[in-house]
């Protein structure tokens, strides 16, 4: 059975940083592209951004420059580091693979506020 449970969020100040993760387990993570999407109150739940199996990330526009996605397959882990953070980025995180899998993870929420 797939698990992805997500951690790391909390409450930060705006311009501040937070470092999400994502630990996979009834998969083999180094074979999926990997994402995370996040949902605000109130909206459908977006695309933040992914990376390849081999590594290569990908980012919703608005976001690039600011988030970068890593992951570690030895520990099934992946990452989001979240630099420069607004009020704009406060939402429910989630991790997924790509294509998604029907159960998704609790999320992890992260509140930008000062």
């Amino acid at each position: 059975q797939v698990q992805l449970v997500e951690s790391g969020g909390g409450l930060a100040q705006p311009g501040g940083s937070l470092r999400l993760l994502c630990t996979t387990s009834g998969i083999v993570m180094r074979f999926y592209t990997m994402a995370w999407y996040r949902q605000a109150p109130g909206d459908q739940r977006r695309f933040v951004g992914h990376i390849t199996s081999d590594g290569r990330p990908n980012y919703a526009d608005s976001l690039r420059g600011r988030f970068t996605i890593a992951r570690d397959n030895e520990k099934n882990t992946l990452y989001l580091q979240m630099d420069g953070l607004k009020p704009e980025d406060t939402a429910v995180y989630y991790c997924n693979t790509v294509p998604i899998q029907s159960t998704w993870g609790q999320g992890t929420q992260v509140t930008v506020s000062s």
